[in-house]
């Protein structure tokens, strides 16, 4: 269970899961909030991310491929006008380094998209998602 608890008089709210760690989440100042924490959209994309490298780095090392550095870097594009703004497509970019196959990132990249990133097969089925990589 996560809770969730307003800590000013705008839009600023804290969750604490059950393990007792915390983010926080905040509105624009367009609607009144002070930009001071992540917008929910963006905890979404960290979601979608965490996951995926998850997978992705589980799956290289069981294929015994060397990781020096691991980065990402994540962005999405959203509807706009309606009375919500779902994302439209979500761009996920990895950048490795290391003793590292191309097809065997290549593989893994396409298995968290496609069977394993649980944050991804919660969101709509039309979300277009694109992955690639950067292996220096």
């Amino acid at each position: 269970m996560i809770k969730i608890k307003r800590i000013d008089d705008a839009f600023k709210l804290e969750a604490t899961n059950e393990r007792g760690n915390i983010i926080h989440t905040d509105g624009g100042p367009a609607i009144g909030g002070s930009n001071s924490a992540y917008r929910p959209m963006e905890v979404l994309l960290v979601s979608v991310a965490g996951c995926s490298a998850i997978d992705v780095i589980n799956i290289m090392n069981k294929q015994r491929q060397t990781i020096d550095d691991f980065q990402m870097e994540i962005s999405g594009e959203k509807f706009e006008g309606g009375t919500s703004s779902p994302y439209k497509y979500i761009d996920v970019h990895f950048i490795l380094k290391g003793d590292i196959k191309e097809k065997k990132l290549e593989k893994a990249m396409e298995l968290t998209r496609d069977k394993y990133c649980s944050v991804l097969h919660t969101l709509r089925k039309d979300l277009e998602v694109n992955f690639h990589f950067t292996l220096n």
